[in-house]
């Protein structure tokens, strides 16, 4: 008898525990994340083989379509900057903040995950311009991409970084426990 007791209270003590056991979290911010920025980088590249001035498209047009191909699921993801080419690029309040931290301190930046309340949380990942960055990005641009930048972009402000500087960031908000 004292052996099924012992035998009863193993097997209750293992299914509360299982029960009890908290759902197995989704993706994390920065796997949510590197779809995103790898086909973004093919995008670029692609882009850059036929040209600077055809790589426009790439950030133009296929950046948004990226992004919104990968935002399902209550998962929203983008890219902005503090010196914008694209309006619509401005990304949520949450995103931007974590922005500022990173122009206001000394320190290198580090991709960041925060709870943004009503079980969603955000992760953000710094942006470092690349030597190739600063074709489109740099202090001096080709006359005939500075033209068409201008066209496409009136009010730029994506001009004037170096190999290195903080060019934005990549942001993605999702349900905390997917």
């Amino acid at each position: 008898m004292k052996n099924v007791v012992t035998i009863l209270v193993t097997l209750v003590t293992v299914c509360l525990a299982a029960c009890t056991e908290a759902p197995p979290a989704g993706p994390s911010g920065a796997e949510l994340l590197t779809p995103f920025k790898s086909e973004m980088q093919q995008a670029l590249k692609a882009g850059m083989a036929e040209g600077p001035v055809k790589a426009i498209d790439a950030c133009r047009l296929r950046a948004p379509e990226i992004a919104k191909a990968l935002s399902v699921d209550g998962v929203k993801m983008g890219r902005t900057s503090h010196k914008l080419r694209n309006a619509a690029n401005d990304g949520p309040d949450w995103a931007r903040a974590i922005l500022d931290e990173y122009l206001a301190s000394d320190a290198e930046p580090e991709p960041v995950t925060r709870s943004l309340g009503n079980g969603r949380a955000g992760h953000v990942e710094p942006i470092f311009v690349q030597p190739l960055c600063v074709v489109c990005h740099g202090e001096a641009l080709a006359p005939d991409l500075a033209a068409a930048i201008a066209e496409a972009y009136p009010d730029d402000e994506a001009t004037g970084f170096r190999p290195g500087d903080l060019r934005g960031v990549f942001w993605v908000e999702y349900p905390e426990t997917q």
